[in-house]
Order: structure tokens, then C-alpha cells, then sequence
């Protein structure tokens, strides 16, 4: 009986293209991107998906509506006072977040680079990038560096996150594979095993935006040469 005046109580509320979306987006982070159809949907927002096609016209424009609202709420804006270096440090890191909490995100800005919502992180980079006075024919490989890293360091991460559901977890998960470099041959594997420690304590996002660093400091070199 609760279950049912609860169902009515949200029959009442009017069904929007926002209530949509921001459901969809519920479902995406619960199950990910094979878990959202318009069945689910459906019941989760207590209707029938015809009443939902009204308002999209299928899953690609659903997904890409979605990733435009999670981008325009937590990526996108500026960052006042800013240099470009720490501009681009800012928007690095919050598309970096937002990959972590929603890692849909990173496949579908990579899925679809001419859709609105990457071409306003393209944008905002690329204006970094040019107030750092990089020169014309330069700017288009700095900007998609940029994004290339943050994209695949951010769904790197998110992917490795996935399954480990506490901070205990992934203590574990790196001290087993931190355990397996250290026992590598080596004579094969002298770097990795070198290096096996630092895997074991290191900080995803603290790493994260030393590699951004690392870019920009060769952007810099490039421009002085």
C-alpha cells in the first residue's frame, strides 16, 4: 500500500525532460551505462516509456543529455583570478572528479568529441592555452594533449576504481599488485619493480596533476625554443 501512494505521489509530479534526465543519471552511476533502458527508467519514474519518448527520442540523446548536465554542473566555469596554469590545473581536476563520480562520463565525452559538452572543455582549454601564448600552429596539439590525459588518466582511474568499494579495498588491491611488481624478474622488469613502492602510496589525484604539470611545463619548453 505505501509502495503504491508513493508511485501515485510521483505520478502526480509532471513528467520533464529534466526529471528524465537527472533519473537517468541515477541509474547510470547505480548500474552503469548496459543497466539504463527506458523500461528502468520507466519504473523509476513511475510512467511508461512512451511518456518518455516524448520528451527524448532514444538512448544516444538520453546519454548525451545526461553528460551535458553532469559537465555543465560540475566541470564547466571559471576560475576566478586564475593564471592559465592553475586555469587549466582547476578544469583538469574537476573533469577529473567528475569522472571518478560518474565514470559513464569519460567514454561518452570520448565517444562523441563533437558533441557540446567536449567542445566546451575543448573550448576552455584551448583558451587557456592560448592566453599561455602558445603559438597558433601549436595550439590544437596543446589543448588535445590536455584533454587526451585527462581523459584517459580519469577513465584509467575510474575503471580501476570500479568494484572497490571502500578506501580498505583499495589498500588491499594495491598492495597485491605493489607485492606481485616487487617479485618481477629483475633483470626484465628493473624499472617496474623500482617503482613498486611508490605504486603501493601514491595519490591518484595528487599523480594526476603532476602528469598535467609535466605538460605544461613542455608547453612552456616549446615555446622557448
Amino acid at each position: 500500500m505505501a509502495t503504491r501512494a508513493r508511485r501515485a505521489e510521483r505520478r502526480e509530479e509532471p513528467l520533464s525532460r529534466e526529471r528524465i534526465v537527472e533519473a537517468a543519471i541515477g541509474i547510470l552511476d547505480a548500474v552503469g551505462e548496459g543497466g539504463l533502458t527506458f523500461r528502468v527508467l520507466a519504473e523509476r519514474l513511475a510512467t511508461g516509456p512512451g511518456a518518455i519518448y516524448w520528451h527524448v527520442s532514444g538512448k544516444d540523446e538520453l546519454l548525451g543529455a545526461a553528460t551535458e548536465l553532469v559537465v555543465a554542473a560540475t566541470v564547466l566555469g571559471g576560475a576566478s583570478g586564475a593564471t592559465p596554469q592553475e586555469a587549466i590545473r582547476v578544469l583538469a581536476l574537476r573533469l577529473f572528479d567528475a569522472i571518478d563520480a560518474h565514470p559513464w562520463i569519460g567514454r561518452q565525452l570520448a565517444r562523441s568529441p563533437g558533441r557540446s559538452p567536449m567542445l566546451q572543455v575543448f573550448e576552455q582549454l584551448g583558451r587557456q592555452v592560448q592566453a599561455l601564448g602558445v603559438p597558433r600552429p601549436a595550439r590544437f596539439t596543446a589543448a588535445s594533449t590536455l584533454l587526451s590525459y585527462v581523459l584517459g588518466v580519469g577513465g584509467q582511474n575510474a575503471a580501476n576504481a570500479h568494484g572497490q568499494t571502500s578506501q580498505e579495498d583499495r589498500t588491499e588491491f594495491l598492495d597485491g599488485v605493489s607485492a606481485a611488481w616487487a617479485n618481477l624478474d629483475p633483470d626484465e622488469y628493473a624499472f617496474t619493480r623500482d617503482v613498486a613502492e611508490q605504486l603501493r602510496d601514491h595519490d591518484d589525484r595528487v599523480e594526476f596533476l603532476a602528469g598535467i604539470d609535466l605538460i605544461l611545463n613542455g608547453i612552456a619548453a616549446s615555446k622557448a625554443d
